[in-house]
């Protein structure tokens, strides 16, 4: 499934996954039915606790179903060795809410970590503690197309939230992957910052034609930059359609807490 430069097609099909949360709730996310196409951007919206990171853990392979098929452009998950998984893994790149860098790290060697689940372990140990003339270049390439080029050798713990935000963007372009998946990607930055972060990042789906799933609290944001919504809510698919095929009084109730639920 690794072909650079093109898109990943995900499909869905009776998709259950139930677990405990950690307030001891029970919880289960059913798609019954769900096609991402290659190079589109879908926004996965609804309130905390809906499945939204779930859903995309999953598409991610880095979550096994209960039940149900997946595929990415035709190949089925279940069906995989872990070779090929671990290449099907390496192809998806993942903005954690979190971010997921490691502090003490410099830029560089943060973002050439995007390339460890492509390198044997020799490798990756070498390209972190020495990177090579073509990944030093690459990698400033990367930070200058997402607005930092000057910050190549800082330290990633001096950085501002924005800035270690395109640090997490730059390090999952370098992993040359054919979709990426940002969860909560502007949760913890200010409207203006956020709104940067969302038009970079579709620019460069756009760009390089890859296939975008992002999570969002924020229906503003996903409303004015994704051309398809996907509302979530306990776990079920509320809406599947273009932001203004929703109606007013769906979003409402998409966000409306019932006395019994928690935030």
């Amino acid at each position: 499934p690794n072909l650079p430069g093109r898109g990943a097609r995900f499909e869905i099909r009776g998709l259950r996954m139930s677990f405990r949360s950690r307030a001891a709730r029970s919880f289960s996310l059913e798609v019954d039915r769900l096609t991402v196409n290659a190079g589109e951007c879908l926004a996965v919206v609804g309130p905390s606790g809906a499945g939204k990171t779930t859903l995309l853990r999953v598409l991610a392979a880095a979550s096994r179903p209960s039940s149900g098929s997946l595929r990415m452009d035709g190949c089925a998950y279940g069906e995989l060795d872990a070779a090929a998984l671990r290449e099907l893994r390496a192809s998806i790149g993942f903005i954690h809410q979190d971010l997921g860098l490691v502090p003490n790290f410099r830029v560089i060697q943060n973002v050439v970590c995007g390339r460890l689940g492509r390198r044997s372990f020799l490798s990756s140990l070498r390209s972190i503690v020495s990177p090579s003339r073509p990944d030093i270049d690459r990698v400033h390439r990367l930070l200058e197309r997402v607005g930092i080029g000057d910050k190549l050798y800082e330290s990633t713990e001096r950085l501002s939230g924005g800035q270690r935000q395109r640090v997490a963007i730059a390090r999952a372009l370098f992993q040359e992957p054919r979709a990426l998946f940002a969860d909560e990607p502007v949760s913890s930055v200010d409207p203006a910052r956020a709104r940067e972060t969302m038009k970079l990042l579709l620019e460069i789906s756009r760009e390089q034609g890859i296939t975008m799933c992002i999570s969002l609290h924020n229906l503003d944001l996903a409303k004015e930059f994704c051309p398809r919504l996907l509302g979530l809510r306990n776990g079920r698919v509320a809406f599947d359609r273009s932001p203004h095929e929703v109606e007013a009084a769906e979003f409402d109730a998409l966000y409306h807490l019932d006395p019994q639920e928690q935030s």
